[in-house]
């Protein structure tokens, strides 16, 4: 393994992460061998037009995810990335998480952005209204206005949340991490070169190379929850010194 990236007391790292990094948690993936998607119908569980046909069925397969989630734990690298959080000077790190899982939170992480939305978040399909949303629901919750409420996720087709804020955010970064993406879902997948082409230093860390290694400068192949506590150790010790 390479030698580990150093960091200054100012660098300003956003931390990117996928699905790769809740699998270590015992959190399914989407795309790999026994994935989600090879036991699910994306387009009838996952997509707008699959809601309006049957909403019941999507949301027996949602609260079932978010059932599974209550009882996953935070690995590790959720907390290395909260401890290099509380580290760094306020605003210096930001966190893009594709995950909907809530592990991050667990964590203690703060400066978290679901561009994917999040498990228990519900959002009313007439008035719109967002809210917190832990405790079981029916397969067909309503809103109180009267409306049927939907999983507060992005389903295929759909935009993420907060686009620009996100570019922004990878734009004025000088260190980009990335832990546990494929590197194959888009719009995430293009930040690295996003963050590339404005001037960051670009770090991962997955199992397997990223489809987008290309862009990476420095990468570290194996276990986020084993090789991630170490970089930030690493970087510590920059912040002291």
């Amino acid at each position: 393994m390479e030698a580990f990236v150093d960091i200054a007391p100012r660098t300003k790292i956003v931390a990117l992460t996928g699905a790769g990094i809740s699998a270590e948690s015992g959190v399914p993936t989407f795309r790999d061998k026994g994935g989600i998607w090879q036991q699910y119908d994306v387009m009838a569980v996952a997509t707008p037009e699959g809601f309006e046909r049957d909403p019941r069925l999507v949301w027996r397969f949602y609260n079932e995810r978010r059932k599974h989630a209550k009882l996953v734990q935070p690995n590790p690298a959720h907390y290395a990335l909260a401890r290099l959080e509380q580290l760094l000077p306020e605003g210096n790190f930001a966190l893009i998480t594709q995950n909907v899982d809530g592990l991050h939170r667990k964590a203690g992480s703060k400066s978290i952005h679901h561009m994917h939305g999040e498990l228990a978040k519900v959002r009313c399909t007439v008035c719109h209204a967002v809210r917190e949303a832990p405790e079981d629901l029916p397969d067909l919750p309503r809103c109180p206005c009267g409306g049927l409420l939907r999983p507060h996720v992005v389903w295929f087709g759909e935009i993420p949340f907060d686009m620009d804020k996100l570019y922004q955010l990878v734009e004025e970064c000088r260190l980009f991490l990335i832990v546990g993406t494929s590197g194959m879902v888009h719009p995430a997948a293009g930040f690295v070169a996003h963050a590339k082409t404005s001037g960051a230093v670009t770090v991962g860390v997955n199992l397997e190379p990223p489809e987008n290694r290309f862009y990476i400068d420095h990468f570290y192949q194996g276990k986020a929850g084993e090789i991630l506590p170490g970089l930030v150790d690493h970087w510590v010790q920059c912040l002291k010194s």
